[in-house]
């Protein structure tokens, strides 16, 4: 077997099941090796009910006494199970699992894993996983992978197709050199490969991490490396040097640009009429005024006689590009004359934007990715600004170059990243960092709690909703079953709803959803239809709702600083006053510290270095960060330092060997076709 065969051909996968895979967008063996889990569990000796502590997972071995107590609120069923060891009792609670009632026998022995709370005086577990002894046992013996899964598919499921594919997978010959492997201390891939879905212990899952975060950093670095040169030579095909309609814009404007934005926004002036094509990337904290920069740029553009095209991540949040777009043009008599193109246009709409793009009649289009579709011919297209998407590489330049043209390109993020990370990361990008904020944003007030707080947030959140606004609830995971005492989508979402009144419309949203089904979702949030959103991190980049002022966070502990700073920024939008409630199941002193770091500042940049030093190599039991750079296993935080010898030994491979031409390098430029044929696209990262 290899990268390229069906994943029907394992033994147990029919088409029932391939089509619950194809959901997790694993269609070949090769999909299925690099569907890496995305947390581990250790299962550590049972503990007596008096050792418990709240806050923490752990097992019982206990007995069930007296008869389950089942009922139903709001189409809600809860069950509610007493159990006792030696040392005391405990309730377990189940909620839309009256099946239990039937499996637990009053008198009988049974092993409950989750996480223990406190509820007064009471301990408590809910949804707590059930184990016999034997099969206990056998967990206990190594650390257990948890997948990302879908409805219908198990994580033994996963497991036990994983371990298949390992066992007929045909492993290519070690293709680095010899210097790498020794000067990194990498494990061999097919050991990193096994290692990093069946550890035998933590030691083995870091190095099995190790070698396959070094090999997505070094193979993304060498690509960007390589076109590097290419993108800095490129001459500047359509000089802008005529940006009086910007002034008077700014003139019109009823607040001032601070003093970073005039300083980008002249950096980005000067590219434009410059000899070299521009290719910079604007970092600004949430709410730091990118938008009102990539305005001026591309009024700039339509001013000198050219197109210019804004892509964002979402179609919501393209949408909104374009209302903002049509307001300023109707309120200052702007030249634009611009076009949505998204993927839910109608056939005709689509056709006529189409139409009024290839002739020149819009010269700007405003959407997501469709606005580099195959079928669109721009006029005289000079500029591409990118919000937020992942990043517009080589390999878009070149669809865009075969259209007639290489435009200037400028990239928006919010992501926090530590400048030293960000030379690395954005190597073939000139870099404009946005480090003010306006002096009228309201501050966001924080607070970082333990999860005996959670009914006064419900409280606080019921409020907020009656006062007018909105919320968000963000929860690691999306299902049940994939991680022990972590908040999942599917059942947060039904609990809140029994927790708050009934006039409160709650709806739930995750990366898994129909791309139809999210954009609804979101509409409907936008428009305030929705009063709270409870997502996982899906809503980190991709939908701007001012009316929205209270973020909290389930399971705190389990992200990174950077990431929970990147979720905060979706509040404290608009008007009003924002909250974020930072929810966390575990209270030693080290998570509470490093949480506080939040509560003090609104830094994103700040926040991303106090993140590059707390978290550190070995950080594998959390949820890995998301964000913009799409890497299946390297965190840049957490990897930080892998991420830096990655670039160093790409810079001396490329000094040494420019084409890989060196009988040494034969493997691994090999490798980096075959890699390249099955789809690994590192252009498009």
């Amino acid at each position: 077997m290899d990268d390229r065969t069906s994943l029907i051909e394992l033994r147990g996968i029919g088409e029932k099941t391939q089509k619950l895979f194809q959901k997790l967008d694993i269609d070949t063996v090769g999909d299925l090796v690099r569907h890496y889990p995305r947390a581990y569990e250790e299962y550590g000796e049972p503990l007596l009910i008096q050792q418990a502590k709240p806050g923490t997972v752990c097992a019982i071995r206990a007995c069930v006494t007296g008869i389950p107590n089942l009922r139903r609120i709001k189409g809600l069923s809860i069950l509610n199970i007493s159990v006792r060891d030696a040392s005391g009792g405990m309730l377990l609670t189940y909620y839309n699992m009256p099946y239990m009632k039937s499996i637990l026998k009053s008198g009988g022995f049974y092993i409950f894993r989750g996480l223990v709370q406190a509820k007064g005086k009471a301990k408590v577990m809910e949804q707590p996983r059930l184990f016999s002894l034997t099969d206990y046992a056998d967990r206990m013996r190594c650390i257990q992978p948890k997948y990302a899964l879908t409805k219908g598919l198990t994580n033994q499921v996963l497991q036990k197709a994983v371990r298949q594919a390992l066992s007929a997978y045909e492993f290519e010959e070690e293709y680095y050199p010899k210097w790498i492997l020794g000067n990194y201390g990498l494990i061999p891939y097919r050991e990193a490969l096994c290692s990093i879905h069946f550890p035998q212990d933590v030691p083995a899952l870091q190095k099995g991490h190790r070698r396959l975060a070094f090999d997505e950093f070094f193979q993304f670095l060498l690509v960007l490396r390589q076109n590097k040169g290419k993108l800095s030579s490129l001459p500047n095909a359509y000089p802008m040097r005529d940006a009086s309609w910007a002034d008077r814009f700014l003139e019109s404007l009823s607040f001032s640009l601070t003093g970073a934005q005039r300083r980008v926004w002249e950096e980005i002036r000067q590219d434009l009429s410059g000899p070299r094509c521009m290719n910079r990337l604007i970092q600004g904290d949430v709410g730091s005024g990118k938008t009102i920069i990539a305005v001026l740029a591309l009024l700039t553009c339509v001013q000198n006689g050219f197109q210019g095209a804004l892509m964002a991540p979402t179609e919501v949040l393209a949408a909104q590009h374009f209302e903002t777009i049509v307001r300023y043009t109707k309120q200052y008599g702007l030249p634009f004359r611009p076009v949505l193109l998204v993927g839910s246009l109608g056939a005709k709409e689509r056709r006529e934007a189409y139409r009024r793009l290839e002739d020149g009649d819009a010269n700007l289009a405003i959407g997501t990715h469709a606005v580099i579709q195959e079928k669109v011919s721009f006029h005289s297209l000079a500029l591409v600004v990118t919000d937020e998407q992942h990043r517009f590489g080589v390999r878009q330049r070149e669809r865009l170059a075969d259209k007639g043209g290489t435009p200037h390109v400028l990239v928006m993020s919010a992501t926090p990243i530590p400048r030293t990370l960000a030379i690395i990361l954005y190597g073939d990008l000139n870099l404009s960092v946005i480090d003010e904020l306006p002096a009228d944003r309201h501050p966001i007030k924080n607070c970082v709690v333990d999860a005996s707080y959670r009914p006064k947030a419900y409280e606080f959140i019921a409020r907020q909703v009656a006062a007018g606004r909105q919320a968000y609830v963000i929860c690691p995971m999306v299902e049940e079953g994939e991680m022990d005492g972590v908040e999942n989508v599917a059942e947060y979402a039904e609990k809140l709803r029994l927790a708050l009144p009934d006039s409160i419309r709650v709806a739930s949203l995750h990366g898994r959803m129909r791309p139809q089904d999210k954009n609804r979702i979101m509409e409907e949030f936008a428009s305030g239809s929705i009063q709270v959103l409870v997502s996982t991190t899906v809503v980190e980049v991709g939908i701007n709702v001012p009316n929205a002022t209270v973020m909290m966070v389930e399971n705190a502990e389990r992200f990174g600083l950077a990431q929970l700073h990147q979720l905060r920024g979706r509040v404290g939008r608009g008007a009003h006053q924002s909250y974020c409630i930072f929810l966390s199941a575990i209270q030693n002193k080290e998570t509470m510290e490093r949480l506080e770091i939040l509560n003090h500042s609104n830094d994103g940049f700040q926040i991303a270095s106090e993140d590059l030093r707390l978290r550190g190599p070995g950080d594998l039991f959390g949820v890995r960060q998301s964000g913009e750079f799409s890497f299946r296993i390297g965190d840049i935080y957490a990897d930080a330092s892998l991420l830096g010898q990655a670039s160093e030994a790409v810079e001396r491979l490329l000094e040494e060997d420019p084409a890989l031409e060196a009988p040494a390098n034969a493997l691994l430029r090999r490798h980096l076709e075959r890699i390249a044929s099955v789809g690994v696209d590192f252009r498009s990262i």
